[in-house]
């Protein structure tokens, strides 16, 4: 299209107003700047668009193609500067973030709740999946920010820290004591236990047998399930020894539900926190970024 805008702006004004004088004092244009305008547009375009008469224009049969379609196409603009200036006075807009099951719940659910009363006019889209799958979506950019373990290697990324998290391993205190009297007082556990892992989808997963090949640990009877919430749930009933994380089970340990196990070796603990590429920006990710930063300040 070698036309300007300007040029099927005036076009519009003069076919709608059906007089060149009037769409002049529309448009605050000089009359025959606008009667160049649409000389110009019907030579680039080798075609006549007005023909005239003692009280104005009036549209050709080219013409009224053409208008048909410059008043779709200026309804569509006139409705894009609308929805903008609806943006701005309700603070709206739309934020994509990638989060897994486990870490929605116990971690996520917290700053939608605070930022919803605040910004209760901006869309928010989840996507509740495993955090490889989260990492993958970022760089594709096909979601905007992810609550994620911290990535050491991500480049091009930004990352606000949220809190750390410990991996421990836990079971019933009749668990294991059935499983010493069973085994004998002085077994390895985790050889002659079940143990209870997440399955290798999961990025935790991932850490925890390189945790466990670095120390030796080798697991004869081993139970992979899906997510960090079932996982807990069978160590809660007794099915054998899971391996979760400490600040998700706080409560099980306070009152001796469930006990953790003593490791030569403690895991090293984890950082959780909101990720996104350094590049990417919008007004409704920015407003979820500082929101964010300002409740870790606050230790949320």
């Amino acid at each position: 299209m070698d036309q300007n805008l300007s040029q099927y702006r005036i076009f519009y004004a003069v076919a709608k107003a059906g007089n060149i004088s009037r769409a002049a004092k529309e448009l605050y244009i000089s009359q025959p700047a606008i009667s160049k305008s649409i000389s110009k547009l019907e030579d680039s375009l080798n075609t006549v668009l007005f023909t005239r008469n003692s009280r104005g224009v009036q549209l050709t049969e080219e013409g009224q193609v053409l208008f048909e379609h410059t008043r779709d196409a200026f309804d569509e603009l006139t409705k894009g500067e609308m929805e903008l200036k609806r943006i701005r006075e309700f603070n709206m807009g739309h934020i994509r973030i990638g989060v897994s099951n486990t870490l929605c719940r116990f971690i996520m659910v917290k700053y939608l709740k605070g930022f919803i009363e605040q910004y209760p006019h901006i869309k928010i889209t989840i996507e509740s999946q495993p955090t490889i799958q989260t990492l993958s979506m970022l760089e594709q950019q096909r979601i905007d920010i992810g609550l994620v373990v911290e990535q050491k290697s991500a480049k091009n990324m930004d990352f606000i820290p949220v809190m750390d998290i410990e991996d421990i391993f836990v079971a019933t205190p009749s668990y294991l004591e059935n499983l010493k009297l069973r085994e004998g007082a002085d077994t390895d556990v985790f050889q002659s236990g079940n143990l209870m892992l997440l399955d290798k989808n999961n990025i935790t997963r991932h850490y925890i047998d390189d945790y466990m090949a670095l120390n030796q640990i080798v697991a004869n009877n081993l139970l992979e399930v899906t997510t960090m919430d079932l996982l807990i749930e069978f160590a809660r009933i007794g099915l054998g020894i899971g391996c979760v994380i400490k600040e998700f089970v706080k409560e099980d340990l306070d009152s001796g539900r469930l006990v953790q196990l003593k490791l030569d070796t403690p895991i090293h603990k984890r950082t959780i926190g909101f990720l996104w590429q350094s590049n990417r920006t919008s007004k409704a990710l920015d407003t979820f970024i500082r929101f964010c930063r300002a409740q870790d300040s606050r230790n949320l």
